[in-house]
């Protein structure tokens, strides 16, 4: 009987043994997976795509983009039984620029931008030209411009028919002309660290004044600002809350793998806020990951192949 005992003892110890080494080892799994995940988020090969929103004047909204911005209507369709017109409007090809993708919906005129939206910006050899051109069609300019604070950057401010902000910023030659998109955020160091992580955007020029009340944040892909789009977060320390409105929909970013992607984003908003609003389907014809940062800006990750084939059939 107590060999017995003694060989049940052995054999529930050789068990329990082998039980913690198959948890340790689908621990080790699960880390290793989700260290893939975000690892795969710093090195995949991603550009922004489209920034889209609505317009309550579509024509006149092509207008002004194409006569005092600059900006080639790319292509335009009607869509009667969804009761909308769409038009991409941008500075070169959708499959190398970033591009604006604006949607009118039959019979809305006016939409609440808020003031979680800020700013979009457009790069110029020659700011001052431009804004002479906004002034002389009627466009409103909230900010002449010019420097601040002794400083070298040459920058002004003006609306667009619907409303929305663009920040005219004065440099040399630049591939992206459409250059900037600015969002008001409540906490920028958690917003950072989100588009680090799970949009693998790297900081690449950063300024925080609280003398002034504010802080910024220029995040990425390229190694120069001046070169390439950026998603500037910006944080006011006085500011006593933020209106999303219904105008601004989304940023579009293309990645090489969308449900590694998906994986990097689930990850991230575990740690540190946001949803997913949609996974990516197998078999989808566009496969992308829908969802939301901390502060509830949305974004689409949409798999590169899968755009440039829809490119395709919409050309």
């Amino acid at each position: 009987m107590a060999r017995y005992i003694y060989s049940l003892i052995c054999t529930l110890s050789l068990l329990s043994l082998i039980n913690q080494s198959g948890l340790r080892m689908a621990s080790a799994r699960i880390l290793s997976s989700s260290d893939d995940a975000l690892e795969w988020a710093q090195k995949d090969n991603r550009r922004f795509l489209h920034a889209v929103y609505r317009v309550g004047d579509l024509d006149r909204t092509i207008k002004f983009y194409t006569e005092n911005f600059g900006m080639q209507l790319l292509r335009k369709k009607d869509f009667p039984e969804l009761k909308l017109t769409n038009a991409v409007l941008g500075y070169g090809p959708e499959d190398s620029h970033f591009v604006a993708d604006v949607t009118y919906y039959y019979g809305i005129d006016k939409y609440d931008i808020g003031t979680y939206f800020s700013h979009f910006g457009i790069a110029t050899q020659d700011a001052y030209k431009v804004a002479e051109k906004v002034r002389e069609s009627g466009g409103v300019i909230t900010r002449e411009v010019g420097t601040m604070g002794g400083g070298q950057q040459i920058f002004g401010f003006v609306l667009d028919p619907n409303g929305y902000s663009f920040e005219l910023l004065q440099r040399g030659p630049t591939p992206e002309p459409l250059c900037q998109v600015c969002y008001q955020v409540t906490d920028i160091n958690l917003s950072i660290k989100f588009y680090e992580k799970a949009l693998g955007m790297k900081v690449l020029q950063s300024y925080d004044s609280p003398q002034q009340g504010f802080a910024i944040a220029m995040m990425g892909y390229g190694e120069d600002q001046t070169q390439t789009t950026v998603i500037e977060l910006r944080y006011d320390y006085n500011a006593t809350g933020y209106t999303k409105g219904n105008a601004y929909e989304e940023l579009v970013i293309s990645t090489d793998d969308a449900f590694k992607s998906a994986e990097a984003v689930k990850l991230v908003i575990q740690e540190l806020g946001g949803q997913i609003i949609s996974a990516p389907l197998p078999g989808s014809n566009i496969k992308m990951v829908v969802f939301v940062d901390p502060d509830g800006f949305k974004t689409v990750l949409m798999d590169n192949k899968d755009f440039l084939e829809e490119l395709k059939r919409k050309q």
